[in-house]
């Protein structure tokens, strides 16, 4: 019986054969995940319909699951009609989880094209697809090592 609150058995699968420095997508409902992935990624969809899951709810159980050495967001150009609001209010909801975790992280944002380029590395080893439907919500997880 796992101890973690993480109890999908592919997601289990990939994450077990991941290692340090791996890379995992949680992908809101607007990532083109069968296009922007790495190599190496597998996709697993948990998209059920708009709003089911978040990747709010998603980072949280993997925070359960896994040792996390940093956690990238996608990055607002600052062209884009968003990026004179400041963060994206989810980024407040991820932030919370982090520290509700326990996780001494912070939030490292990527430009947006930059962060494509993260995505499709060899390191890439799994995206979760949600139908998060909040604006900017990716999240690009870089596991630690099991101490």
């Amino acid at each position: 019986m796992l101890k973690h609150t993480l109890i999908h058995p592919q997601l289990n699968e990939i994450l077990g054969r991941a290692g340090h420095h791996a890379k995992i997508l949680i992908a809101d409902g607007n990532y083109p995940c069968s296009t922007a992935k790495g190599p190496n990624a597998e996709v697993v969809s948990l998209n059920l319909a708009p709003g089911l899951l978040t990747v709010s709810q998603v980072l949280e159980v993997l925070c359960s699951a896994i040792p996390i050495d940093a956690v990238n967001t996608m990055g607002i150009p600052a062209d884009d009609p968003y990026a004179s609001e400041g963060d994206p209010p989810v980024w407040a909801d991820y932030r919370r989880i982090l520290d509700e975790q326990g996780l001494p992280l912070e939030l490292e944002p990527i430009d947006k094209w930059d962060f494509y380029d993260a995505v499709a590395s060899n390191d890439h080893v799994l995206t979760v697809q949600t139908a998060d439907q909040a604006l900017w919500g990716n999240v690009l997880l870089t596991m630690g090592c099991r101490v």
